[in-house]
């Protein structure tokens, strides 16, 4: 009896088979479509992550940047060719692209902030207005650049501290860069009692300006009276040199302006009080 019982579900089953054969052959030859779909989308999504990457290292960006961007790409890659692998055995992609936009949106609105740091880390990258090693100001915060990350900058201070600067807010605010130029300008307001010789001040401040090595002479050399203050005649010089020499060209020229000035007698105003004491007479006692 039970080996009658074997027959018939064998009979079963290959009947079953034989009506179905073009059911299941279908299924097959999806099944087969949606492997080709997932192996090819492999290969296109390393291809391109990679290529990508080989053109973002050409134009030197960010290597910390251009790993994500190669990641993204070819995880997003990734997604599609699942999605339609799925859609080719058969299930609705409709109701999976909604449930993957769902999540999406709220992981967007979660992550706001990050995700625009992010994106500011990529046009810092991609517009390049400062490299490491160079000095710049960000909204107010100087220091040297370290290194640019994907959701912030980090900063070394002069006095040594380490400022890290959410993109974000780099964007935002000015930037204002230090180094990229070879050569700058100092600015010098120099300000004299007003009973000092005029052309003399302007010879002192002419010579100082000239004599110094590192003051760049191709480039315009300014000395001009520049402001009658309150209490002052004020001139303005103007110098250019390498950037590498700004600070210490600055220093040198204030210490030899003060110098020649109390050689030549030429003094310089400073704010004071003049207080006069009157003696009040004491009434005559009856």
């Amino acid at each position: 009896m039970e080996d009658l019982n074997v027959v018939d579900s064998i009979n079963n089953a290959g009947g079953w088979l034989v009506r179905n054969q073009a059911l299941l052959l279908s299924y097959a030859v999806n099944i087969v479509a949606a492997l080709a779909i997932i192996i090819v989308g492999m290969i296109v999504a390393r291809v391109v992550s990679n290529t990508i990457n080989r053109v973002m290292v050409a134009r030197s960006i960010d290597a910390t940047v251009a790993d994500f961007l190669c990641a993204l790409v070819r995880y997003g890659i990734i997604a599609f060719t699942l999605i339609a692998a799925l859609g080719r055995v058969g299930v609705q992609t409709a109701s999976v692209i909604a449930v993957l936009g769902a999540a999406g949106l709220a992981i967007g609105l979660a992550l706001q902030g990050s995700l625009s740091n992010l994106a500011a880390g990529v046009l810092l990258v991609t517009f390049r207005p400062f490299r490491a090693g160079e000095y710049v100001d960000l909204g107010g915060i100087a220091g040297s650049v370290l290194n640019v990350q994907i959701f912030s900058t980090t900063l070394r201070t002069l006095d040594g501290k380490i400022v890290v600067v959410p993109n974000g807010k780099i964007i935002a605010g000015n930037i204002i860069n230090f180094s990229r130029e070879p050569v700058r300008r100092n600015e010098f307001i120099i300000g004299v009692a007003y009973d000092s010789d005029i052309d003399k001040v302007k010879q002192i401040l002419t010579d100082i300006i000239t004599s110094d090595e590192r003051v760049l002479k191709d480039r315009d050399i300014t000395v001009r009276l520049n402001e009658l203050g309150p209490s002052a005649i004020n001139f303005v010089v103007r110098a250019w040199s390498n950037s590498s020499d700004l600070q210490n060209v600055y220093w040198d020229v204030l210490e030899r302006v003060k110098r020649e000035f109390d050689a030549q007698g030429i003094s310089f105003p400073y704010p004071q009080m003049d207080v006069n004491f009157k003696r009040v007479k004491e009434p005559a006692q009856e």
